[in-house]
């Protein structure tokens, strides 16, 4: 069960963007696995990618297809990630775009392909196609929610965020949704993500916005360590709303479209961590007193990715040790343990390298006891300051990535 997330919020139509879902049963029988997202023309789009060597064929398609032009559709299926499939995988990635813009009246280079799940199974191209035409028949400006859901794999929720905002005292609109519970852990973004905005932006002011907002949101939550080979997070601009084209990262326009992405992404990127698989925790680890933010970033992650941190946040077993190792190992030369401090909450558990003296279990068990937790660690030694999102890790966890592709 998801930690703190209820039903999917109510996601506003972007003018210019039309969504439908459709069923191809590439792994799911009883469910739609495949969303088209349909582009105005005159649409800008920026992405980042997977920086994982094995990326999968789509991400390879995608990443050639928007350096050619901009792309007047996305293609996403669910179940069958198309990822160590080699020179038959591009093949069938390439096929799935063509027949796509045969059906929308574009190029193939026109359609951007993503996919999620299971690696290093071909993608059954037959019924993918097939579906298409039913699938562009259902084409609407509401179908977010339903994209939303299409786009899932072990995700137990479906998750957007949608806001309406002004620019310059314009009114704008910013929609978009994400997938993702497991084999999460940055290296640009990673999940799927799209997030389209009726603004009016030159491209590489929209690239230099996802850059911003993807550094402090998506690449700072991790579920497990494990970078997936078909991350990717694509933003939009229609430009159909009543906003004057932002044009440089200097206006003021800018700036205000900067804060509501970076809203976006930030609440999408918790979102993942909330969902993750088998999660009963929402951690916030906060890492302030570092040389730098690297550092700060070092010690946050090596907390984060350990088993026995992970599960004692499990058992809600407040055994600080588990923590204080992590620190101790991570790879900072310089750290003096005498500095360091250690909060759970509102708990301080250690303080100058070693139990505080004001410390004790059940103060430490009460907050353990909570579904979401701030672990603050200061290491004492300079300004910088970083924070990431992690979750527990379960016996949920494991059962279900041993039964994943069952």
């Amino acid at each position: 069960m998801a930690v703190g997330l209820s039903q999917l919020p109510t996601l506003y139509p972007v003018r210019g963007i039309r969504l439908a879902v459709g069923s191809a049963g590439i792994k799911y029988k009883d469910r739609p696995d495949l969303v088209v997202i349909e582009i105005a023309p005159g649409s800008q789009a920026a992405a980042v990618f997977t920086r994982n060597r094995f990326c999968a064929a789509p991400v390879t398609v995608a990443r050639k297809h928007l350096a050619q032009t901009s792309p007047r559709a996305l293609l996403i299926n669910a179940g069958n990630a198309n990822a160590g499939t080699g020179d038959l995988g591009l093949a069938h990635a390439l096929t799935c775009c063509d027949a796509l813009a045969e059906q929308l009246g574009c190029k193939g280079e026109e359609v951007l392909p993503f996919s999620t799940g299971v690696i290093g199974e071909c993608l059954p191209v037959k019924p993918f196609v097939d579906a298409l035409p039913a699938c562009i028949s259902r084409l609407s400006a509401s179908g977010w929610a339903d994209a939303a859901h299409g786009i899932m794999t072990t995700d137990t929720v479906a998750k957007g965020v949608s806001r309406e905002f002004e620019l310059e005292g314009k009114p704008a609109t910013i929609t978009g949704i994400v997938k993702g519970a497991g084999m999460i852990c940055p290296d640009m973004a990673t999940m799927l993500a799209f997030i389209t905005t009726d603004a009016a932006v030159t491209r590489n002011v929209l690239q230099e916005c996802i850059n911003q907002s993807v550094m402090h949101s998506f690449n700072r939550i991790t579920v497990d360590g494990d970078t997936s080979t078909n991350d990717s997070f694509v933003l939009l601009a229609t430009g159909q709303g009543q906003a004057p084209l932002i044009d440089s990262v200097d206006s003021v326009e800018f700036v205000q479209l900067a804060q509501v992405v970076a809203q976006v992404t930030t609440e999408l990127a918790q979102a993942i961590v909330r969902d993750a698989e088998g999660a009963t925790k929402f951690i916030t680890i906060n890492v302030t007193g570092g040389v730098s933010e690297a550092e700060c970033l070092e010690v946050a992650y090596t907390i984060a990715h350990s088993p026995l941190v992970k599960t004692a946040f499990f058992a809600s077993d407040p055994n600080w040790g588990r923590i204080l190792a992590a620190i101790g190992r991570a790879k900072i030369p310089e750290l003096d343990v005498r500095s360091v401090s250690i909060y759970l909450d509102e708990v301080k558990i250690v303080s100058q390298g070693a139990v505080d003296v004001e410390y004790t279990e059940p103060r430490g068990q009460a907050v353990m006891d909570r579904s979401e937790i701030n672990l603050k660690v200061d290491l004492g030694m300079g300004p910088a300051a970083a924070c990431i999102w992690t979750s527990d890790l379960s016996h949920d966890y494991v059962q279900i990535n041993a039964n994943y592709r069952s």
